[in-house]
C-alpha cells in the first residue's frame, strides 16, 4: 500500500490531553503514516469545534464556519475514518455528535433520490472504504452488551457509517480504564496500532481487487 495517496480522516474527542484516547489516536495516526497514508487529524476540543447546528445552516446545507467546510471537504475526500472517543452514557461526547450533525450532512455524506420524500433509504456519498472506531470505557464489555446493548456499536456501525455509504466497519473498546495498570494501557495502545494497520491494509487491498 506504500506509495498510494490514501487519505485518512482522524477525529479525536476527549477534553483531557493526557487521556488514553489521545494515546490511541496517536497510535492510529502512526499506523496510518507507516502505510503511506496522509492523515487529516483533528482534536475537536483543541480546535474549538462548535457542535451546535443552527437553523440557517440546516436549511441552507452549508456553513459560514470555515472549519466546518474544511471538515466537509476532508470527509468527502477521505478513504478511511478513524474516530476515537470515550463512552459517555453510551454515546460520544456532544462535540463529536455535533460534528456528525454539521459535517455528515446531505450533499456531503448522503443524498435522497429526486423522487424520494426523505423517508426512504438514502444513497451514501462517502468514498471511504472503512471506518474504525476506538473507544475507552469504564464499563466492562460484557455488561455493556448484556445490559445496555452496546449502543455505540449500533450508532457508528449501523446508523451512521453504513447510512453514508461506508462498507467496512471495525470498533474496539478499551477498558476498564479507571483501574487499569500502566502495562495494560501500553498493551491497549499497541493493540490499537496493530488493529488500525491491519484493518486499513485489508480494506485498501479489497478496494484494489
Amino acid at each position: 500500500m506504500r506509495g498510494t495517496s490514501r487519505c485518512v480522516s482522524l477525529l479525536l474527542a476527549n477534553p483531557k490531553p493526557s487521556s488514553l484516547c489521545h494515546a490511541l489516536a496517536s497510535a492510529g495516526a502512526e499506523a496510518c503514516r507507516s502505510l503511506g497514508c496522509e492523515v487529516h487529524a483533528h482534536d475537536l476540543y483543541q480546535e474549538g469545534f462548535k457542535p451546535l447546528l443552527e437553523p440557517e445552516e440546516l436549511l441552507q446545507r452549508r456553513s459560514e464556519d470555515p472549519l466546518v467546510e474544511q471538515h466537509c471537504r476532508e470527509a468527502a475526500a477521505a478513504d478511511a475514518f478513524i474516530v476515537v472517543h470515550p463512552n459517555w452514557w453510551g454515546q460520544p461526547p456532544a462535540i463529536l455528535k455535533g460534528w456528525v450533525d454539521r459535517v455528515l450532512r446531505p450533499g456531503v455524506a448522503y443524498r435522497f433520490d429526486a423522487d424520494d420524500s426523505g423517508a426512504g433509504v438514502p444513497t451514501g456519498l462517502l468514498k471511504a472504504r472503512i471506518a474504525i472506531v476506538l473507544n475507552t470505557s469504564d464499563t466492562p464489555m460484557e455488561r455493556e452488551r448484556s445490559i445496555f446493548g452496546d449502543p455505540l456499536d449500533t450508532l457508528w456501525g449501523r446508523c451512521i457509517f453504513p447510512y453514508c455509504g461506508v462498507p467496512g466497519f471495525f470498533r474496539h473498546a478499551y477498558g476498564v480504564v479507571v483501574n487499569s495498570r500502566p502495562e495494560e494501557r501500553a498493551a491497549w495502545i499497541e493493540h490499537a496500532r496493530d488493529a488500525v494497520s491491519a484493518k486499513l491494509s485489508e480494506a485498501f487491498a479489497g478496494a484494489r481487487s
